[in-house]
Formats: C-alpha cells, sequence, structure tokens
C-alpha cells in the first residue's frame, strides 16, 4: 500500500523536525513544499506532502497514518 501525508506546521523549526520524524520514519518527500500566509493567525505556515511505500497492509481509512 502507499500512503500520503500532507504535513503541515508554523514557520519555525517544529515544523522541520516535524518532517525530519517522518523522513527517519521512512516517508519520502513529494513535490514541492508551499508556503502560505495565514491571515487569522498573521503568521506564514509551511506544508510538505510525504508518501510512503509499506508492504503487507491494506489501506483502511481508520488507520493513524503517523504510526507507520
Amino acid at each position: 500500500m502507499k500512503l500520503y501525508r500532507f504535513l503541515t506546521g508554523p514557520d519555525d523549526s517544529s515544523f522541520c523536525h516535524k518532517v525530519s520524524a517522518a523522513l527517519d520514519k521512512g516517508w519520502h518527500l513529494f513535490g514541492s513544499p508551499s508556503y502560505a500566509f495565514d491571515p487569522e493567525t498573521k503568521t506564514m505556515r509551511c506544508g510538505q506532502a510525504v508518501v510512503k511505500d509499506v508492504e503487507g497492509k491494506d489501506y483502511d481509512p481508520a488507520m493513524k497514518l503517523g504510526d507507520y
């Protein structure tokens, strides 16, 4: 099964740590990162898609993707 996640967070080191943790668990970057202004909080937000192939499992909408 191929899994997809879109990680988001504030434009600070916590976002970089979130992406680094996903890469350390075997996820791979997918596409370019995004960067946008959030007018509600008046801050910049980051986003990055990641994908991962998991053998021997079938996709289930109830699964917590961050556990893989």
